[in-house]
């Protein structure tokens, strides 16, 4: 008979207030000390600066007066109105201002994992349909001068001058342009850059301030898009989804996007969950859920997600899961989908949008046949790794899991009674905080 082996506590608090944080997937060890945590959480837009209003629409690249400063365009959301939404395919280049994308899916110009590493390590080509678009985009005048003009401004990036540039023939353009139209590196960008009505630079429009509707369409057309890079690219052994808010978090732009980037490997991280999960198939419930519930950590329920303050995190975190039995997000039922959005929206508008943050996404990977739920970690960015962290890897983080439980609470109660967020979130102590809600490994009815 094998001895009982009792689950180690993931959250300490000594005498002297010291609380100390174990990660339960990642073995982090992470320490909040007294009075490290009332440093203020500071802003980081920095001084508000008029807006120029002729500027308006074109801010940065990302822009929607800016179109053409972005490779060729995958797909599009437009809003019809009330609820109605449409999302649009392989929007010629004549066409690009004809509609204004609430949300546009375009191919990163610097791919972390670009084309080539496809083609000369897997021997992936374009799939015939996907070579057939780029044909019919460069078709045009207007598809290939805006071609054109991007490959020029990434190869100028690269160090080409412009004699070089100027000496390109049109087959090593083409030849530049496939990862445009087959490339793993997706953005996920949002028609504003700043809020409407906007005066200053400080109103930057973050996933928070956009509206529920909003930001149901935003996962939605997210979700999608994850599944179109798997049926592109058949050697994708994941899709990692993250969004960078603001520069201290790594954004290239103030301006509100996700990534997707489809990796020839499941990720350290996945690798060590995996064997943990092997081992214990309700390892969610027991060292996720189940437990912050016991230590009062949950910040918010509804019927398909769930949202506590999370332990053992480097950055304070706010750990979001669906509660649906599926695995794989893309086959979430729509009302499962609509839930799990909500509960990200909330907890977004209630950081706020001047807090650096990580929005980082987990989900079964596509070749493992275990059930695992899809979870959210979404990292405030408001301390900066130092010498302490790299001679010891013991992290310290400025504010505690209860802490950070009830800056959030406080802030989703106001927001609930604006009905700026969903108005069947239940908040604190108003959710039942069940034992085992996770169902992924339930069989479902």
């Amino acid at each position: 008979m094998q001895p009982y082996q009792r689950e180690p506590e993931y959250v300490t608090t000594l005498a002297d207030g010291t609380v100390k944080q174990l990660n339960p997937f990642t073995g982090t060890e992470v320490w909040t000390v007294p009075g490290r945590g009332n440093r203020p959480l500071g802003g980081a837009s920095g001084p508000a600066l008029p807006l120029d209003p002729d500027a308006d629409g074109a801010h940065c690249a990302f822009c929607e007066k800016r179109y053409l400063e972005t490779p060729p365009e995958k797909s599009r959301v437009v809003h019809r109105g009330n609820d109605t939404w449409e999302t649009h395919y392989r929007t010629p280049a004549d066409e690009l201002h004809a509609t204004t994308a609430a949300f546009r899916r375009i191919p990163n110009l610097f791919e972390i994992l670009s084309y080539e590493y496809w083609h000369l390590n897997y021997g992936y080509a374009l799939p015939s349909r996907v070579a057939a678009r780029r044909e019919a985009y460069l078709a045009s005048p207007a598809g290939w001068e805006h071609v054109r003009r991007v490959v020029a401004m990434k190869l100028r990036a690269a160090g080409l001058s412009d004699a070089q540039l100027d000496a390109l023939g049109r087959d090593e353009v083409v030849a530049a342009a496939s990862g445009f139209f087959g490339g793993g590196h997706d953005l996920i960008v949002a028609r504003r850059h700043y809020v409407d009505g906007a005066t200053d630079t400080t109103q930057l429009a973050s996933s928070g301030t956009l509206s529920v509707q909003e930001h149901r369409e935003f996962i939605r057309f997210t979700v999608e898009s994850v599944k179109a890079l798997y049926e592109l690219n058949r050697y994708a052994r994941y899709v990692t989804v993250f969004q960078n808010w603001l520069k201290p978090a790594g954004a290239s732009f103030d301006h509100l996007h996700k990534q997707l980037v489809a990796i020839d490997e499941r990720g350290v991280q996945h690798e060590a969950t995996l064997a943990k999960l092997r081992q214990n198939p309700n390892l969610f419930n027991d060292v996720a859920t189940n437990y912050a519930a016991r230590k009062n950590l949950v910040i918010a329920e509804n019927d398909h997600a769930i949202a506590f303050a999370g332990f053992g995190h480097r950055f304070p975190t706010i750990e979001i899961y669906s509660t649906s039995p599926t695995s794989d997000p893309w086959e979430l039922r729509p009302e499962e989908l609509r839930g799990m959005a909500d509960m990200i929206h909330a907890m977004q508008a209630a950081t706020g949008a001047d807090i650096p943050c990580n929005e980082e996404w987990h989900y079964r990977p596509i070749d493992v046949d275990l059930a695992m739920p899809w979870r959210v970690m979404l990292k405030w960015r408001i301390s900066t790794l130092a010498g302490f962290e790299g001679a010891t890897k013991i992290y310290l983080n400025t504010i505690t899991p209860v802490m950070l439980r009830d800056r959030v609470v406080e802030r989703l109660f106001a927001l609930r009674a604006e009905h700026r967020v969903a108005d069947d979130l239940k908040i604190a102590f108003e959710a039942p905080c069940r034992p085992n809600t996770l169902r992924y490994a339930r069989p479902s009815r």
